[in-house]
């Protein structure tokens, strides 16, 4: 790991980009960091995965860019979003980027699967307003076939951020025929419901937005012949988590 103080850290960034309601509240500036420990099943950004492929940059050339556009962001209600790739893959330079972005009156969101949660501290964390906390099954098989990974690291970084009081809104992402069983979103419901800080779910629909890119990188995509859910299965996930009292959209 990174000793260097994280307002010096140095890291590796993807791109950046504005975006309106799906990173978190108001108009966001979105930073995409590089390098991604999970494979999903369903990434749209393939081209995030590996570090090496990210230019580098310091805390201080993002805040500098950043500037140009927090008049802006701010106005909109918005603020600064990190996500990937998995920001918590370099955490000292995500540390400095919140801290920062803090200082400047900014509010902050951290996007994340939680997979490497132990990895941020109690500092960054008092640092971030907003965790997009993606879990992609309950269900610990279907969670190791969709990602690699497994579910164990999510749950307890979920646990912990309510400890803390972070607030949070969970990311689901709907795939027909794996994520889609009754019983495994019954579970993430009850799970969702008994933490505090959870303002809201978001069921994201599968898409096939990304195959291009794997195409591009030579890569496979593997669930090319998957469709994407229709109104009647959203509705019907909704309907689960609204009926454990959480509010979902």
């Amino acid at each position: 790991m990174n000793t260097t103080s994280p307002m010096n850290a140095t890291g590796r960034i993807h791109s950046w980009d504005l975006s309106t309601g799906v990173d978190g509240p108001g108009t966001r500036f979105v930073l995409f960091t590089s390098g991604c420990p999970l494979r999903c099943l369903y990434c749209a950004n393939p081209d995030t995965w590996h570090m090496r492929d990210g230019r580098e940059a310091t805390v201080d050339e993002v805040m500098a860019e950043i500037g140009k556009y927090r008049g802006f962001v701010t106005a909109a209600g918005g603020g600064v979003t990190l996500t990937g790739g998995e920001p918590l893959l370099q955490p000292d330079f995500t540390a400095g980027v919140l801290r920062r972005c803090k200082e400047a009156g900014l509010h902050t969101a951290l996007d994340t699967s939680g997979f490497l949660g132990a990895r941020a501290t109690d500092e960054l964390l008092a640092d971030t307003d907003l965790v997009l906390l993606d879990i992609k099954s309950f269900d610990v098989n279907t969670y190791r076939e969709l990602t690699g990974g497994e579910l164990t690291p999510t749950l307890n970084f979920a646990t912990r951020l309510d400890r803390l009081g972070v607030r949070m809104w969970v990311r689901y992402v709907l795939v027909p025929g794996l994520t889609d069983d009754p019983e495994a979103v019954e579970g993430l419901a009850r799970f969702v419901a008994g933490l505090g800080s959870v303002d809201r779910v978001d069921v994201l629909p599968f898409h096939r937005l990304g195959a291009a890119k794997y195409e591009a990188l030579g890569l496979p995509f593997p669930l090319r012949d998957t469709p994407g859910p229709g109104p009647g299965l959203i509705k019907r996930v909704q309907a689960q988590f609204r009926d454990h009292g959480v509010a979902a959209y």
